[in-house]
């Protein structure tokens, strides 16, 4: 990985369970440690990490503790399951962590919003991305290698998500796809 650079974007995919988190979180970390270094190693927390999901059932609820515990103390955490691209914008540190973009689309769909208008915010966050300088690491789920789902409400979902991660994809610097805990670079 070659993340050094201001407004970059690392694009990383991969299917459920698949250690796209985890390989997302070691990117930002080392984006963090070299910008800090380069800066003469500042004890300011280097990583924000852009969190999108809601809780609303137990599990959800078990499901972000973990994430929770997996990132690092230092790290700044900002919940925010809509306005993505605003809270992109705010960010200060040298390395932004956005997990997820899957559920943000998610989260869009079932706040109202046509799939047009979910293709203007995510063009909103690549503009975001780009702008606000240091590295944008944004982490979706991979849901085009499934079969095609049986009702209309899936198969927007996945449509829309495919349309989402493929903007994405094309905006990125680098872009990887984790299968069983193994990156594969595609660009």
């Amino acid at each position: 990985m070659t993340p050094l650079g201001a407004g970059r974007i690392v694009f990383v995919t991969g299917g459920a369970r698949s250690g796209k988190s985890a390989f997302a979180e070691r990117c930002a970390a080392q984006v963090a440690g070299q910008l800090a270094a380069q800066a003469g190693g500042h004890d300011t927390p280097g990583v924000t990490y852009l969190a999108t999901a809601q809780a609303f059932d137990d599990e959800m609820k078990d499901r972000v503790a973990r994430h929770r515990a997996d990132r690092p103390a230092g790290w700044i955490t900002h919940e925010e399951p809509l306005a993505v691209p605003a809270a992109l914008r705010a960010v200060t540190t040298p390395a932004a962590l956005l997990d997820c973009l899957s559920l943000w689309v998610s989260n869009l769909m079932l706040a109202g919003h046509t799939d047009a208008d979910v293709l203007g915010r995510t063009d909103d966050l690549l503009r975001a991305a780009r702008e606000r300088g240091g590295v944008t690491v944004l982490v979706t789920n991979e849901v085009g290698f499934g079969i095609v789902p049986d009702n209309a409400l899936a198969r927007r979902y996945r449509d829309l998500l495919g349309w989402v991660n493929q903007r994405a994809a094309a905006a990125s610097d680098e872009a990887y796809l984790i299968v069983s805990g193994l990156p594969l670079r595609l660009k």
